[in-house]
């Protein structure tokens, strides 16, 4: 078996939702083969992932089993310092969004990776989504300034609550989810951003004095586009608007219109787009619109898992294929940067220029 189709030997680190999900999309596609689990404590997992080993410790499970690719699904505020050791000890990485909890850890990781010449692939799990890559290219289409308005709020309980819980001792929901959306917009618009505004609210007293739940960013552009994203978390959430995914030009606007029956706690839903609904600004001598609006029924949507198992053929494509991964690490810096900024102006209660 030559070199490039050998399996690529992976160690699978925290074993939460994402973590359990990527573990799957290893065991399932023959590019992998599992060397090993790590989760501090010892956790129920599905029936296909009860044969592998879970380590307590990730340096010393790093230091025996020697894999070649580690799987960083951790809380974030341990990414960083994984993802560097495991580029000194000869893998390659993937790590789960965000890429660290500063601007600092993030770009030494990246230093790391191009240090070792390794490859860093981050959880940017919308890159693999069809809807999404069409949502793109179709707000590009249009050419800018650009309007973009987004949020994602979970009307959270029970055993979902308790994970957005652990989740804000380390990360608010503003970055957590934030980079994935203001990540878009980065795509949408080359434009640099210039400067960025936050606002919080602490809506519980089951999270920190100094956590907040609900949060809200704005973010202006080089180009003079704007664009805002939303979220909260916690069992006061309301479920009215709580998805929003609208990109607005002077020529018109792409959103993604949801399914009126959607549950904000579902997954699935979390990436499920239903309808892309393009809407043409042009008018004609009477002052009417010449074109209506047309629908793009997304049919075959990847689901959560499906999704998953994209995003790891890609890594072994980006490792087999010696793919180039410089783009893909600075937008990765660039999205955190813009949301660490935003929770910044939250504490401070002033704008942030970048």
């Amino acid at each position: 078996m030559s070199a490039s189709s050998k399996p690529v030997r992976v160690l699978v680190a925290g074993l939460g939702n994402m973590g359990r999900s990527h573990a799957l999309a290893y065991h399932n596609n023959p590019g992998f083969e599992i060397v090993g689990l790590v989760n501090r404590s010892k956790v129920p997992l599905p029936e296909e992932l009860s044969g592998y080993t879970i380590h307590p410790d990730f340096k010393t499970a790093l230091a025996e089993l020697k894999p070649e690719l580690c799987s960083i699904c951790t809380y974030s505020d341990s990414h960083a310092d994984f993802a560097v050791m495991a580029f000194e000890a000869g893998a390659d990485v993937f790590v789960e969004k965000p890429l660290a909890t500063t601007v600092a850890d993030a770009e030494r990781v990246v230093a790391a990776a191009k240090k070792h010449g390794r490859k860093l692939v981050i959880g940017y799990i919308l890159r693999h989504h069809p809807s999404w890559i069409r949502l793109i290219a179709e707000a590009r289409k249009l050419g800018g300034p650009y309007v973009f308005r987004m949020n994602l709020n979970q009307q959270s309980s029970g055993p979902t609550w308790e994970t957005h819980k652990s989740l804000m001792k380390t990360t608010s929901p503003i970055v957590d989810c934030g980079v994935h959306y203001v990540d878009v917009m980065c795509q949408i618009t080359d434009a640099k951003p210039v400067e960025v505004r936050g606002m919080g609210l602490r809506l519980s007293d089951e999270i920190a004095p100094d956590m907040y739940n609900y949060g809200h960013l704005q973010v202006i552009f080089e180009d003079g586009s704007a664009g805002w994203y939303e979220a909260g978390w916690g069992p006061m959430i309301s479920e009215t608007a709580f998805f929003v995914k609208d990109v607005m030009s002077p020529k018109g606007s792409v959103s993604i219109v949801m399914d009126q029956n959607a549950k904000s706690d579902d997954i699935d839903m979390h990436t499920k787009t239903a309808v892309i609904r393009l809407h043409n600004a042009e008018t004609g001598p009477d002052g009417r619109f010449l074109k209506a609006d047309e629908d793009l029924k997304m049919d075959g949507e990847p689901g959560h898992q499906e999704l998953c198992d994209r995003e790891q053929a890609y890594v072994l494509k980006a490792i087999r294929q010696n793919i180039d991964l410089d783009r893909h690490m600075n937008d990765a810096v660039q999205s955190l940067r813009i949301c660490l900024a935003a929770d910044e102006s939250v504490r401070t209660g002033r704008p942030v220029k970048l």
